[in-house]
């Protein structure tokens, strides 16, 4: 039912998280020895590895050797028969030496040219990520590289193919216990990056893969970068999405590479760049193939031995100059910066505003003033309760990842899939099925038309990237064609799983279950995507109920991270597991709910939505209550979300919900006079605010008003129409406390009656699927946060003095009474 109502989580030129990993299941580096040769002391390891022509006391290594492949290699050469006594030395030194090189993330590669490889590889993690303890190992090999006069440079590369570094580990913000150790590891952090600017020969970072967080801010402090053009190199500082800022300097060095407006951009966003993206904006020096990344980055660092490490001047055009080289243009863009925070955060996020602080210090004041607030305001940040929600969703979103559907139910494979209906919803899933889960997938509609809608929703998304150069053309046509479309069931029998998307009819769903049966194979999976209709009814008439199941997409399916996976009470643990599995292909996030009216979402969005309608006929006006719930926190107020959604399709839920679940899901009968109205929403021009476009007098008129070209207008009528008279006697915060808190409550209910899994799962669900404010945490970490007694105490005069609806479920009652909470393990 849901639109996008998640602000700036799915910004232009972001990189999808999927090809950022940040799971860290142990996985060995190949970093075996071969006992009969390696005779070596861990120094000899270290420096005496080299490329090409090596001596009999070198490694050869062979051209275009990755990184990962160079730091397996093995120092040789020939020894002599040793006695027994110095056979046992051997295996004692040999057993020391592997020890301790696999306790060092960092290795250092001799060259024969003068460079030397620092390659960082962390032993036993999927991806990089930096830690507290490497500041002492990176500075040991800095320190042996100074004291080699023989190294002329050094390109710091990733032992891990296709990754660079993913970050900083979290988990060790997470350890710090107070502010003043967050400010010594951020000022630790710099200290070893300013180490590594202020290196007295070149230093050149090689980039492949994901380049984020820290590892950006190491690159940056390197004297050049060059970066691979994998699909997956990405570059970019996303912790404001953490709710912190850049800690180890890259809030002064981003602006210094890319420009003032640039850098803003990309730290007050999270936006990653790609490998084009950032030459062009000047973040790294040159983009290359990985086959030949080392070689061309060890070129430059010679070239940077021979002419100086003279960095290039980053290319200004007029615009830029003009308000980035003097004081006066400069604070234009800083007051732009803020008052775009301002009304994107509603005051509600603090890290924008200090990235903002540090990058004007950095540049107004002194280098080291803005190095020192940095620190600084990292603290506060990690220490605030804002991050500390934040970073707990990064964690359960994590979590997630490694599930499956059922415990130690493996998921069978798709191979293809399918798509009944070829409308808005089907073209969405068929998209996301072909680019995201790179799965062959075949539309059928009783219609070409349908067909064509389909395959235009896809073509739409993709042209968009190939004009932006985001995208080759040659790319797209191949994505394309992983999408069919037929108006008969053909190819049907091949396909592991289909997806329906048509109206919600219930006779007509059952109908599309028994095509299914019939013209797939025994193990077709048949997911439903109903917003409401109970799964279980639609497999009424099945021969093999077992394939049958709910996956609840929310629009637009190609934006929104949420879906929900529904079984019915004989759904296959195997078709659950297959399910989920298919649905993290196409990069969502699955949460398994009950088979129950409204599934969750819908279910805790009605009576928020209910209570806006009832304020709203009590004379609210329509922008004071939009307004009242962004200013608290969510993207959109309730009002906008039913034209945007649409009110007819909010008129159809709302009686399941009433009929199973009772009156407190009954919609104010006054809404019935905007379907006969036909205000139907955005989609009809018709809805709560004005969507015809205005000619020319209008706009003047408007302008005399004092309202702003562009701003979304109230349709005034549709007060008459209600036989309203809006005056507005509530606070803003009465009116967003009255409306959240009926989601508070139906929240505790639907984990009381097992309609999710449990509190991670519904905060998920509420952030992913609604727009709950990330920063709260969720419904259920909400009312941890307030108390489950203050929440009752309110619900409980507003049952007295407003009505019955208001009042406390009973897992809310023995909450306030037991003084317990759902996340026990987080008590201080």
């Amino acid at each position: 039912m849901t639109k996008d109502t998640n602000v700036d989580r799915n910004v232009d030129n972001n990189v999808d998280n999927d090809d950022v990993n940040t799971d860290k299941n142990a996985v060995s580096a190949d970093d075996s020895v071969d006992s009969t040769s390696n005779t070596s002391s861990k120094a000899d390891i270290v420096t005496t590895k080299t490329a090409k022509g090596g001596t009999k006391k070198k490694v050869k290594a062979k051209e275009n050797d990755t990184p990962a492949n160079v730091t397996a290699k093995k120092a040789s050469k020939k020894l002599e028969t040793p006695s027994e006594p110095e056979v046992e030395l051997l295996k004692t030194t040999e057993l020391e030496t592997q020890t301790e090189i696999r306790n060092s993330a960092f290795t250092l590669v001799r060259q024969d040219n003068g460079i030397a490889h620092l390659v960082i590889d962390v032993i036993g993690e999927n991806v990089n990520t930096l830690k507290s303890e490497f500041a002492e190992q990176i500075t040991e090999v800095l320190a042996e590289i100074k004291a080699d006069k023989k190294i002329t440079g050094i390109v710091v590369c990733s032992g891990k193919q296709g990754s660079f570094i993913a970050g900083a580990d979290i988990n060790m913000l997470d350890a710090c216990q107070s502010r003043e150790e967050v400010v010594g590891l951020s000022r630790q952090g710099q200290r070893i990056f300013t180490l590594l600017e202020q290196f007295p020969i070149p230093v050149v970072a090689a980039i492949d893969g994901a380049c984020l967080g820290g590892g950006l801010e190491l690159a940056m402090a390197c004297h050049a970068r060059v970066c691979s053009d994998n699909s997956k190199t990405a570059l970019g500082l996303p912790e404001v999405q953490l709710g912190l800022l850049p800690g180890s300097g890259g809030t002064q060095r981003l602006p210094k590479l890319v420009g003032l407006q640039k850098a803003l951009d990309m730290m007050l966003t999270g936006k990653q760049l790609r490998a084009k993206q950032a030459l062009k904006s000047g973040l790294v020096n040159d983009v290359v193939p990985s086959s030949v990344l080392l070689d061309v980055a060890e070129k430059l660092a010679i070239s940077m031995v021979q002419r100086g490490k003279k960095t290039l001047k980053r290319k200004q055009g007029i615009v830029d100059k003009l308000l980035e080289n003097n004081a006066v243009g400069r604070n234009i863009v800083y007051q732009q910066a803020q008052k775009t925070v301002n009304a994107k955060t509603q005051g509600n996020y603090p890290a924008p505003a200090k990235i903002i602080d540090c990058i004007r210090t950095g540049i107004e004041f002194s280098a080291e003033s803005g190095y020192r607030l940095e620190a600084e305001n990292f603290a506060d940040l990690v220490m605030s309760a804002e991050s500390a929600q934040l970073r707990q969703l990064f964690f359960a979103t994590t979590a997630m990842k490694k599930e499956q559907g059922v415990a130690n139910v493996s998921p069978n494979n798709i191979n293809k899939a399918g798509v009944l209906g070829g409308g808005l919803m089907g073209g969405g899933i068929a998209f996301v099925t072909a680019t995201k889960a790179d799965i062959p997938v075949r539309v059928k509609d009783i219609s070409h038309k349908g067909i064509s809608q389909a395959l235009k929703y896809s073509f739409d998304i993709l042209n968009k990237k190939v004009k932006r150069r985001f995208l080759l053309y040659s790319e797209m046509q191949k994505q394309m064609a992983m999408i069919t479309g037929s108006v008969e069931f053909t190819g049907f029998k091949s396909l592991d799983i289909v997806v329906e998307a048509v109206f919600e009819d219930l006779a007509l769903k059952q109908n599309m279950v028994l095509d299914v049966e019939k013209h797939g194979n025994d193990r077709t999976i048949f997911a439903s995507n109903t917003s409401s209709l109970p799964i279980n009814q639609i497999a009424a008439k099945a021969e093999r109920p077992e394939n049958v199941i709910g996956l609840h997409y929310f629009s637009p399916v190609d934006k929104m991270p949420l879906v929900e996976i529904i079984p019915h009470e004989k759904t296959s643990d195997q078709t659950i597991s297959t399910t989920v599995a298919f649905a993290k292909k196409q990069g969502k996030t699955p949460i398994v709910v009950k088979d129950k009216a409204g599934f969750y979402v819908n279910r805790i969005l009605a009576p928020y939505m209910n209570e806006a309608a009832i304020l709203l006929l009590t004379g609210e006006p329509v922008d004071k209550i939009d307004k009242a719930l962004v200013k608290f926190g969510f993207p959109v107020g309730p009002m906008q979300l039913l034209d945007e959604v649409g009110i007819d399709v909010g008129s159809k839920i709302g009686p399941v919900l009433q009929a199973e679940l009772g009156e407190r899901f009954a919609a104010p009968a006054a809404f019935e006079k905007l379907l006969a109205d036909g205000r139907l929403g955005k989609k009809a021009n018709k809805g709560f605010y004005q969507y015809q476009k205005k000619g020319l007098l209008d706009s003047v008129k408007d302008r005399l008003k004092g309202i702003k070209s562009g701003k979304k207008q109230v349709d005034e009528t549709v007060y008459s129409l209600l036989n309203i008279k809006p005056s507005g006697s509530l606070s803003a915060a009465e009116i967003s406390k009255r409306c959240t808190y009926m989601m508070l409550n139906e929240s505790a209910r639907c984990v009381d009656e097992g309609i999710v899994r449990n509190a991670r799962d519904g905060d998920i669900g509420a952030i992913f699927g609604i727009g709950f404010p990330p920063f709260l945490g969720g419904p259920l970490r909400y009312i941890d946060s307030i108390g489950a007694k203050s929440v009752v105490a309110q619900l409980t005069q507003w049952a007295e003095q407003h009505g019955e609806r208001y009042t406390p479920c009973e897992a809310l009652v023995k909450m306030a009474e037991d003084e317990t909470v759902y996340y026990p393990s987080e008590l201080n």
